[in-house]
């Protein structure tokens, strides 16, 4: 089919319009918002969506919006990380009340949604917290990079949207009989979110912060011998070399003197004295390097314990007594 020099030049002109009014009928809900069949409060309720669900405007009616919006599963892992949500999950068609949706033509929309995510994140630590709200959190944050992709809090937003799944994940897996079998790594958390954070804002401490993480699947659910202690503290090692300005780099620098520290006393009992040797200067070197690098933090003050004790040739590993 032969393209006329109109249609090109229509082609060429669209082509032209910011990506942002691409996603103008996208918007993150930062109410709990009920779903009607029709723009009316006393038609059938078809749903309720939580906060920081995702919609998808198809009209206005007055003060009423018709939407579709994506519920996700009942029983199953929060789908807020789910890349392509108009397949994955239960999607409702309905109204909603033209209240409490951010649009990404919204005049700061990332804001108002990282301090909706911030209050439910704070609302999640709280010991009567409102139930769902870490999942809410999980779903605010990750609408800010999702609908600001360029916006100054999208570093951040992705990376505590991240963290919140990490942290869930990661509790679940420390219940599993791997997270506690000897000499066995504890492989099982998905790195897929921390990867995405690594990938689109490398360089920032986000980036770094989310390679920290991964670190936990490279850790053993339990000691036995000298192999793990060993493999783990390299890791540290390395984390630590290749991302100095890091705020983990202070912990990192900590977790491989304290393991340099165990291996002390492991390698004795493996009656291999010239490891356990070249392990208690390791250690010192570590702390040392944690408590010139970083004095102010408290990494550094648990260090310099550490140091002190290793020094004094005090066990900091095992059941002996002295």
């Amino acid at each position: 089919m032969k393209i006329s020099a109109k249609m090109l030049f229509v082609i060429a002109l669209l082509a032209l319009v910011p990506s942002q009014l691409w996603s103008a009928d996208r918007g993150a809900l930062v109410r709990e918002a009920v779903i009607y069949l029709a723009p009316d409060s006393s038609s059938n309720k078809l749903a309720q969506a939580e906060r920081g669900r995702e919609v998808i405007l198809l009209e206005k009616s007055r003060n009423w919006l018709h939407v579709e919006a994506l519920l996700g599963y009942a029983r199953t892992p929060d789908p807020a990380f789910v890349e392509d949500e108009d397949v994955e999950g239960k999607t409702v068609s309905g109204w909603v009340l033209d209240t409490g949706v951010v649009w990404a033509t919204t005049q700061d929309g990332d804001r108002i949604l990282f301090g909706a995510a911030a209050d439910a994140e704070d609302e999640a630590s709280r010991r009567h917290g409102r139930k769902g709200a870490a999942q809410e959190a999980l779903r605010l944050y990750h609408r800010v990079y999702d609908l600001f992709p360029a916006s100054p809090w999208a570093g951040e937003a992705l990376y505590r949207a991240a963290d919140i799944k990490w942290q869930v994940d990661r509790a679940d897996v420390s219940t599993r009989p791997s997270g506690r079998e000897a000499n066995t790594y504890r492989e099982g958390i998905d790195e897929q979110q921390m990867k995405l954070v690594m990938k689109k804002f490398p360089g920032t401490k986000w980036a770094d912060l989310a390679a920290f993480h991964i670190i936990d699947n490279k850790l053993c659910g339990d000691w036995q011998g000298s192999k793990c202690p060993d493999k783990e503290a390299e890791v540290y090692e390395k984390y630590a070399k290749e991302h100095p300005q890091s705020p983990s780099t202070p912990e990192a620098l900590y977790q491989a003197a304290s393991r340099r520290a165990a291996l002390i006393e492991i390698y004795k009992t493996e009656e291999q004295t010239k490891k356990s040797e070249e392990s208690k200067n390791r250690a010192i070197a570590l702390m040392q390097q944690l408590t010139s690098q970083f004095p102010q933090s408290d990494w550094a003050a648990r260090g310099q314990a550490l140091l002190f004790l290793v020094q004094q040739g005090v066990p900091t590993y095992g059941n002996v007594i002295q």
